[in-house]
């Protein structure tokens, strides 16, 4: 299935011109566009996480306390490819903030389980929105339509690049080398 920017006006050859003189200046279209893209999103996401502990890094770990089954502290590491001790650091400062508890697992006293409290679950909604308004932001100069083209098309490409990938792991990988950049 091909998608279309429903108000697009550029025919097929005048994009492929464009998108050839382009690629000639920039290197790759595909590759300077995600550059930049991911330059300013990853910019925009450290701005709207700013208030919680550790930033970027703070906010995946939050995002993926809240949004699945409480994980154990080494899944939730290995998942998010932050080492183990680095996490327990982590999880200590958020922790002291009451943005989340640590629980015995009932199924094995020897583990624990990362749970948000309410407190954590406002503070994502709000650092949440934050970042859906960045992302807004960041594709303010595209049509409504046309985002939601964008952004379903990304998502299917990315999805056919690296089939079962977890996206929160992706996102943390690619923040984490933004930063060192």
């Amino acid at each position: 299935m091909t998608a279309r920017a429903p108000h697009s006006t550029t025919t097929s050859s005048q994009a492929s011109t464009q998108g050839s003189s382009q690629g000639s200046s920039h290197g790759s279209v595909l590759g300077w566009s995600l550059t930049v893209l991911l330059r300013e999103w990853s910019a925009r996401v450290e701005d709207a996480s700013r208030d919680l502990p550790h930033g970027v890094r703070g906010y995946q770990v939050l995002s993926a306390v809240v949004h699945e089954t409480p994980p154990t502290q080494a899944a939730l590491a290995a998942r998010l490819g932050i080492d183990r001790t680095v996490m327990t650091y982590l999880l200590d400062k958020f922790e002291g903030c009451g943005l989340l508890e640590r629980r015995q697992d009932p199924a094995d006293r020897r583990a624990r389980r990362i749970v948000p409290t309410d407190h954590g679950r406002r503070v994502l909604a709000e650092v949440d929105a934050r970042v859906a308004q960045a992302e807004d932001e960041l594709l303010s100069t595209l049509p409504s339509e046309d985002r939601l083209v964008l952004l379903a098309l990304l998502e299917h490409a990315a999805g056919g690049a690296a089939p079962g990938e977890d996206r929160c792991a992706a996102v943390a990988r690619s923040a984490a080398l933004t930063q060192e950049a």
